[in-house]
């Protein structure tokens, strides 16, 4: 079958080529692969800085924002012939660590957990793939191609409930929220604040586009000029740039009280102690929280999907800007100035 495949660490060996059918020893439910949306990190795998292939395998079969129709249900009672599914990402670590061994694998302690089209498991960019019923979500069915958003969502499912646990150290109502970045977790997050009835602000580099027009087609207010110029202070910053300055202006924006949650992940230079001190001096005065937040176990897939089901179909249908073939991976590789989620669809719906 066909699949889209990488050498991981060689820039340049990405290619769409053949691989053996997915054997039972990789789950028993087997799925034909409708769509997998494309990240970042898929990126950053292609250009040899990042993923690991399987153990014996020279190449790793890219893909973690699945969907899927399934093909042959097995044994499992929970699923039938047609539902369309989605793939959790992270598997716990065999020692097992103390979170892994109590399902909450996103806070893995020993970095031996493995992730599908990541590290050491064969992703979703195949014709067909298998998985543990266990580790399969069903989608609403309404929801059709946009199932495939559901992965991005649970980043913002599980960051939302850590705000929510640091919430609870004080009395704290929010009212205001600023997210920082337009991109697929920007919007959802914006998305889902909107849900929870905040006055949702969003800030992004583009002046105009569709990223805006669906800022404010959530009723959200739309920035894009430097985080210290919004002119308010936040009570809740959601960071989804992982742009040092960005994150330094936020600490200091951010209201007494508030909450900091860092959701994206960047590159830069080291800071200068200084510069840290001011930093840590603006969250210590403030009694603020910085917190980091990344992948999610299945409480927040199954939250996730809850989301995507109340979400209007039209507004998250625009999040998806380009839909490609897989024999065209690599233009959905190459990031255009519209783009917001890129999708390579396998089959139909």
């Amino acid at each position: 079958m066909k699949a889209i495949i990488v050498e991981p660490g060689k820039p340049g060996t990405a290619r769409l080529g053949e691989v053996p059918e997915p054997d039972a020893s990789q789950g028993t439910l087997l799925v034909e692969a409708v769509a997998v949306g494309v990240c970042g990190t898929d990126v950053e795998i292609v250009e040899g800085k990042y993923g690991w292939a399987p153990k014996g395998d020279d190449h790793l079969v890219l893909g973690h924002e699945s969907l899927g129709r399934v093909i042959d249900p097995g044994p499992s009672g929970g699923f039938k012939k047609g539902d369309l599914v989605v793939g959790i990402v992270r598997r716990p670590d065999p020692v097992p660590c103390p979170n892994c061994a109590v399902g909450e694998w996103d806070m893995c302690r020993n970095g031996l957990y493995t992730e599908r089209g990541i590290k050491e498991i064969h992703g979703f960019m195949s014709e067909r793939w298998r998985i543990e019923p266990e580790y399969a979500i069903k989608v609403d069915p309404s929801l059709g191609l946009l199932g495939v958003l559901l992965e991005p969502t649970t980043v913002v499912a599980k960051a939302w409930e850590h705000i929510a646990y640091i919430g609870r150290r004080s009395y704290w109502e929010p009212e205001n929220v600023l997210i920082t970045g337009a991109g697929p977790i920007g919007l959802l997050a914006a998305l889902i604040a909107s849900m929870h009835g905040l006055k949702v602000h969003v800030l992004d580099r583009m002046v105009s586009g569709p990223k805006v027009n669906l800022v404010r087609a959530l009723g959200a207010t739309y920035h894009s000029g430097k985080v210290t110029d919004i002119g308010f202070e936040p009570d809740l910053i959601m960071e989804c740039t992982g742009v040092g300055q960005v994150i330094a202006d936020s600490i200091h924006q951010l209201g007494a009280n508030g909450i900091l949650c860092l959701a994206g992940i960047g590159h830069g230079s080291t800071a200068r102690m200084a510069e840290m001190t001011d930093l840590a001096s603006a969250a210590v005065l403030r009694n603020n929280v910085i917190v980091g937040s990344v992948n999610a176990n299945k409480r927040h897939w199954f939250k996730a999907g809850q989301h995507l089901a109340r979400a209007d179909r039209s507004w998250l249908s625009k999040l998806i800007t380009r839909v490609v073939a897989p024999q065209d991976f690599l233009s959905a590789l190459q990031r255009q100035p519209d783009d917001i989620k890129v999708v390579i669809q396998f089959s139909a719906l």
